[in-house]
């Protein structure tokens, strides 16, 4: 049995991106799993799977009693955020493989600014004694509250040992703003930036500046995932699954791996590639487009080298030289990223990689898009996916 090629996307769905959705999570899980459904031409009563993050506020039941969904044979939640971007996929896939359901939805829905904001500080869960929240015994102590500080550590240290400069942070925020401001269904929509705009932000943590940062949205995206056949018969052409993995690397520890040697290596990306490449047959250089998670700058140049995509130290170079740009050899986050189009963690940029297979991004590649890599945050235990054309 092979997770390859078995299962595909045929529904993506989103409500706007926001920072006061003025309504509560629950309605715009229900709001963007109705659009999907739609997309897809499906109705609620023939989904009979879900597949969600542990942090996901709306539970399978209350979306399910409110959308009339009579049963559900299939239901799982994924933990560690934004690492988690693709697993709930991938359990979806394993499901529809193996029999398990057929048709299985995946939502992230949530007010991350007009509610809880990650960037205010360790949420509420965060003081609970439990070995979950053990690591910030090690890492709150020395002012380590948030996610760009933790980030800031792995970032100050990739500067250092290979030369990167803010300014090449930057140039991953000018691309993402770029694609935003084309794409009406980003917050940045109409608003690019220049190198300048960038470097006369202001600091966040040293050395990441505001525009560094991943967005605070208020939003919900959902995708329905069903098998390559029955997506065939649906409304547009299925985006599929061609490779789906998670990775957990040595001394893992969430956000702060500061134990292993090299604090700027992200073992788990490689624990993950390995995986898609072997799953789906492909290479980097296979890869038409690709989605990389960037709730900061820094981290979508590691995960170029990580990837295999370039050389350890070289990230800063491959943007330098276009190959992140429509024409480029590998257009990344062509729809603004979580930078500029908005934060769902990174569910938002599932759906573009959907678009992007069925040739209908506002900001499509020059070069045809056969094969698309997804890829879940980092540095956390990670996830991805390889989206294909169907062939």
């Amino acid at each position: 049995m092979t997770l390859s090629g078995v299962a595909a996307i045929a529904g993506i769905g989103a409500t706007e991106f926001s920072k006061n959705s003025g309504r509560s999570e629950w309605r715009l899980a229900c709001e963007s799993v109705l659009a999907a459904l739609a997309d897809a031409g499906l109705p609620p009563e023939d989904v009979d799977g879900v597949s969600l993050f542990t942090m996901e506020n709306n539970p399978e039941i209350a979306v399910a009693r409110a959308l009339g969904i009579p049963r559900l044979r299939f239901f799982s939640r994924i933990p560690h955020g934004g690492g988690g971007a693709c697993a709930p996929v991938q359990q979806a896939a394993m499901a529809i493989a193996t029999g398990v359901a057929e048709v299985v939805v995946v939502y992230r829905a949530f007010n991350e600014r007009s509610g809880n904001r990650f960037g205010a500080g360790p949420p509420p869960f965060a003081y609970q004694a439990t070995t979950d929240q053990e690591y910030r015994n090690w890492i709150n102590p020395y002012g380590l509250l948030t996610p760009a500080q933790q980030e800031a550590v792995v970032a100050r240290r990739y500067m250092h040992e290979f030369g990167a400069t803010t300014e090449d942070f930057g140039r991953i925020s000018v691309l993402a703003r770029k694609y935003a401001a084309t794409n009406p269904k980003a917050w940045f929509y109409g608003k690019p930036i220049t190198l300048a705009d960038h470097q006369a932000s202001r600091w966040i943590v040293d050395p990441l500046r505001l525009l560094d940062c991943c967005q605070e949205t208020d939003g919900g995206q959902a995708l329905v995932i069903t098998s390559v056949e029955r997506a065939r018969d649906l409304r547009h052409p299925p985006a599929v699954i061609r490779a789906a993995a998670q990775g957990i690397g040595p001394q893992q520890i969430s956000m702060s791996s500061f134990s292993r040697p090299r604090i700027d290596d992200l073992p788990e990306v490689r624990v993950c590639a390995e995986q898609l490449w072997q799953q789906s047959g492909l290479r980097p250089a296979d890869m038409d487009a690709a989605i990389l998670y960037d709730a900061f700058t820094p981290m979508v140049l590691l995960q170029l080298e990580q990837y295999g995509f370039c050389g350890r130290g070289e990230g800063k170079d491959f943007v330098r030289d276009g190959h992140l740009e429509l024409d480029g050899s590998l257009p990344v986050n062509t729809n603004g990223g979580q930078l500029g189009e908005g934060y769902v963690h990174g569910v938002n940029g599932i759906a573009e990689g959907v678009r992007l297979v069925r040739r209908t991004s506002v900001n499509q590649p020059v070069r045809p898009v056969d094969h698309v890599l997804v890829t879940g945050g980092s540095p956390v235990p990670t996830s991805g996916l390889v989206l294909g054309v169907d062939r």
